[in-house]
């Protein structure tokens, strides 16, 4: 069921003319919902009406989304779907670097990362990967410093904690 949700948000990326966007855009507000307890239980709420959830998303995402964005997170809350936006918004990024011949990498990082480190980390994966990135930033404070990468099913843990705990360890086996 997911992946028929999340084809049919890649067609109205797609019809947007800049899917990429698109995908930012539906990535972006999944990651809200994910980290804000009352946005998702007001999207995962059986007796919240639809008209009130669709409200709630015109209401947070304001004139800075597009018309593809709405009308894909409509359908999905619309069928009662809002507890698996995540996983369908995941499957939508990647059919559609599938579909550009590109790999979804998420990034979560402490601070945003500027358009030239995301450049510059999405040139070292593509080297490592053989194909070209798609960088998601997800801003994560628990992180502290460092980055942990996921791609698909592997994960490139180089936060500062990963390292330190690495380094406590290597002293311990001394």
């Amino acid at each position: 069921m997911i992946q028929g949700y999340a084809q049919a948000l890649v067609a109205l990326a797609e019809t947007e003319g800049d899917p990429e966007r698109v995908e930012d855009e539906l990535f972006a507000f999944a990651k809200a919902v994910e980290s804000n307890g009352q946005l998702r239980e007001a999207m995962t709420d059986p007796g919240l009406p639809v008209d009130r959830k669709r409200a709630t998303i015109d209401e947070i995402l304001g004139d800075h989304a597009s018309q593809a964005t709405r009308s894909g997170l409509g359908l999905i809350v619309e069928q009662g779907r809002g507890r698996d936006l995540a996983r369908i918004v995941e499957r939508a990024n990647e059919l559609g670097a599938e579909r550009r011949s590109h790999v979804v990498a998420e990034v979560r990082t402490a601070v945003p990362l500027d358009a030239a480190r995301q450049q510059r980390l999405a040139e070292a994966l593509g080297t490592s990967t053989g194909k070209q990135v798609e960088l998601k930033n997800v801003v994560d404070p628990s992180v502290l410093g460092g980055a942990v990468v996921r791609i698909g099913d592997e994960v490139i843990d180089g936060t500062v904690r990963t390292r330190l705990a690495d380094a406590k360890d290597a002293l311990r086996s001394r």
